[in-house]
């Protein structure tokens, strides 16, 4: 586990390392360069995850389960949102369900924490959790990531996991969702792609999602503009900030905030 800079979480665990390409929000992936900055520390966990294909770092396709990570959020006394797997997808199909249910275990035996699982595969963690989990654990909140229009349809298959908290994370945002239905979501995520390959994001796409929030009393949280400012400039993610219609939009779910 280790502590983060991603806005919305406090730390990061990651009981599980690397991943596959599976949709155009992935192309950029942030985990890739870490994963390879990661073995070159000689980090063994983190071995061949990677290959070269180009000037670009990519998934090698290998997942490794880590057991030695399951013991790691009792360590933590002090209550933390945490980012389960930013390294990996916890419902990747190289991630045995054995191994699943023994995270969801710990996260069970760990309820001073608040979870916070994300993947693009939803499918899987529909089932899984429909199947295999027998209680909503209150402090684990299940999300999938949808970038634009064609990955809209995981949405549907999110609405149907048993869970205390859903939400979405439009990141990084590359194109327009459109209408969306966002019954039974809680939380939204919306963020601009970074990086010296990061594709722009359009300030009428977030205006789409934020209205659409509005009218599902959905929680809103704005992330980055990433590279590219809403004025279409290419700046550093820093300079660009995080302010959307003149501040910053740091919404949780409510039913997160009403337990506090």
């Amino acid at each position: 586990m280790a502590e983060t800079q991603i806005e919305w979480t406090d730390a990061t665990w990651n009981p599980v390392a690397g991943c596959s390409i599976i949709s155009a929000g992935c192309t950029n992936c942030y985990a890739m360069e870490m994963a390879k900055r990661l073995e070159a520390m000689h980090m063994e966990k983190y071995s061949g995850l990677t290959r070269q294909s180009g000037k670009r770092t990519i998934w090698s396709g290998i997942v490794r389960e880590d057991p030695s990570a399951l013991s790691i959020p009792h360590r933590w006394r002090k209550s933390r949102k945490i980012f389960v797997n930013s390294m990996s997808d916890l419902f990747h199909e190289q991630v045995s369900d054995a191994f699943i249910l023994e995270v969801w275990r710990v996260m069970r035996d760990t309820p001073h924490h608040n979870y916070q699982i994300l993947t693009k595969r939803p499918e899987r963690m529909a089932e899984i959790v429909s199947t295999n989990i027998k209680d909503v654990l209150p402090n684990v909140w299940l999300g999938t990531s949808v970038e634009d229009a064609e990955a809209v349809s995981r949405i549907d298959h999110l609405r149907t996991v048993p869970a205390a908290i859903r939400f979405l994370s439009f990141e990084p945002l590359i194109g327009a969702v459109g209408t969306v239905d966002l019954s039974d979501i809680h939380w939204a995520i919306v963020g601009g792609e970074s990086g010296r390959s990061a594709r722009p994001i359009r300030e009428d796409w977030i205006d789409e999602i934020h209205e659409q929030c509005l009218e599902y009393e959905t929680a809103f949280f704005f992330k980055q503009w990433g590279t590219w400012g809403k004025d279409n400039k290419r700046r550093s993610k820093k300079a660009n900030g995080r302010e959307y219609r003149g501040r910053t939009w740091d919404e949780m779910p409510s039913a997160f905030s009403a337990a506090l």
